[in-house]
């Protein structure tokens, strides 16, 4: 009671003092202040709210003052009450505290800081308001400045965390040197919860691409190697924690084109080559990375065609077999999208087929995962575009086409189920083989390609036509022709077929289905 009491008795003297400017006083009652808020900060901070100092605070923020940084402080205390946030803005703190940090007196600064970042603890409104007070440079140059003294410096890299999550401060950022101040301070890190702390804000800052460039030319890349090379082999928590943040932080730098090729470097970039190193390693988060980066790599005809002359096929094709029985997801997703994207150009895809993808990707097909399944699917729809004789191999694969039949049907799983629809038509389309149109006939196919017509994509709907224009113009005979199911087309711009769809796919074949080939023709969507 005696402490309220002497609370009470030092508010009501601060709001005097602070009228009268007697600095002796102000301090005194600051101090008294300060104990309380140590003592209970959420009682405190009541009493402050109830008696109306908050509003006297902005002018006690001089920036020449002594009771600054204990203003700055009992600021800082007081808003790590959740229900004081709005108050303190509201009592006008935000701007005076904002000219702060442009102070040469270390002390307000950290104070100050840590004032702001109180405040606008979980409050993107309120972070964005400091970003357009421009205190994004203001405190990249701080970090700069004072990167010798540890609790500014860690004052900074938890106002870059929180203000990084926002898009709006990507461009700020960018339009500083952030990205050197930030590997020049992991490069001086030994500690492993410092490193994690500048971790902590790359990741958001490294998904801008301009940023990206700017973290590559830094030098960020080297000092990810070294993690990697430094914990690879680790078996405490911290090392698997770096190992696994410096290999993603790595492919996130993958994800944007110019500082992909840049590390690519045709090829015969150092960085590249100790990325394609991480395939082969027996660690599960270097597998993954590897074949992630690969897949990022990619992302360009030029860069597929001489990584698939450079034999990376047969590297992702061997952590793929290591994984039949060991069943890392996470790596069989990865080393099934690099296969994708490798499949791409035309002149990979008889390559890639010769060196036996196509057998290692089916050996995939009793996965449960929709992941794997989507880019399993993706993979042979790309190795078979324009490959006649491997869609006849793989059409007449009674349990591939029996698969696709089932995740056709897989209606939770939308990317599962479009893919399967338009491998199933892909393998009609660039077979052109009785044969395979008697599999999927006989695996009850058919109807979901004429369900894969109604699609709302263009693209999927040609490509469900042109399936069905080949079954119909192919002499399938009236035992195979019967078993053609068939539902209206109501589509937008199929209607006019739809009665000839229907029709036609009741007929035994012959001279009669050539009437709507000829009507499917009409409708091709180029």
């Amino acid at each position: 009671m005696a402490q309220a009491d002497n609370l009470s008795e030092a508010l009501k003297k601060l709001k005097l003092a602070s009228a009268d400017s007697a600095t002796d006083s102000v301090e005194s009652c600051l101090d008294c202040l300060l104990k309380a808020l140590a003592h209970n900060n959420a009682n405190a901070s009541e009493k402050v709210q109830e008696m109306g100092v908050l509003s006297l605070l902005p002018t006690l923020l001089a920036p020449q003052s002594s009771c600054t940084p204990k203003v700055a402080n009992i600021i800082a205390e007081v808003a790590k009450n959740e229900f004081m946030r709005s108050p303190c803005v509201e009592a006008g703190l935000i701007p005076p505290l904002v000219q702060l940090l442009h102070s040469k007196d270390q002390e307000v600064l950290l104070q100050t800081g840590r004032a702001l970042g109180n405040i606008c603890y979980d409050s993107h409104s309120l972070q964005a308001q400091l970003i357009n007070m421009g205190v994004i440079p203001t405190l990249v140059k701080l970090l700069g400045l004072h990167s010798d003294n540890t609790a500014l410096t860690e004052m900074c890299l938890i106002a870059f965390g929180n203000l990084a999550e926002l898009e709006s401060s990507k461009e700020q950022f960018a339009s500083t040197n952030i990205a050197e101040e930030l590997v020049r301070l992991f490069q001086k890190q030994a500690e492993h919860e410092k490193k994690e702390m500048i971790f902590e804000v790359l990741a958001p800052l490294a998904e801008n691409d301009v940023i990206k460039l700017q973290l590559v030319e830094a030098g960020l890349v080297e000092c990810l190697l070294d993690v990697v090379t430094h914990t690879v082999n680790g078996e405490r928590d911290e090392d698997v924690a770096q190992l696994k943040t410096a290999s993603d932080l790595m492919v996130l730098l993958l994800l944007g084109d110019e500082s992909m090729q840049k590390l690519f470097d045709a090829g015969k970039g150092s960085v590249f080559e100790r990325v394609l190193s991480w395939v082969p390693s027996h660690n599960h988060q270097l597998q993954l990375a590897g074949a992630l980066a690969i897949a990022n790599f990619a992302r360009n005809d030029g860069n597929c065609i001489q990584m698939v002359e450079s034999g990376i096929v047969q590297k992702l094709l061997e952590l793929l077999d290591r994984h039949v029985e060991e069943g890392n997801v996470t790596v069989q997703h990865a080393a099934l999208s690099a296969l994708r994207n490798l499949a791409i150009p035309v002149v990979n895809k008889a390559k890639m087929l010769s060196a036996g993808v196509s057998d290692t990707v089916l050996k995939f097909l009793p996965s449960e995962m929709p992941p794997v399944q989507f880019k399993l699917l993706g993979t042979l729809r790309m190795l078979i575009d324009t490959q006649a004789d491997a869609a006849d191999q793989l059409g007449t694969n009674s349990k591939l086409v029996e698969r696709l039949v089932e995740w056709c049907e897989a209606k939770d799983h939308a990317g599962v189920m479009g893919e399967s629809n338009r491998l199933l038509s892909a393998l009609i389309r660039h077979s052109k083989s009785k044969d395979v149109v008697k599999t999927v006939i006989q695996g009850a196919g058919v109807k979901h390609l004429v369900v894969m017509a109604m699609s709302e994509h263009m693209i999927m709907q040609n490509e469900a036509l042109v399936a069905l224009g080949l079954i119909a113009g192919l002499d399938l005979g009236k035992s195979q022709g019967s078993q053609l199911v068939a539902l209206p087309l109501t589509a937008p711009g199929l209607c006019s077929v739809g009665h000839t769809v229907v029709k036609c796919l009741e007929m035994e074949g012959g001279g009669q289905s050539s009437c709507f080939t000829r009507s499917l023709m009409m409708h091709r969507v180029s």
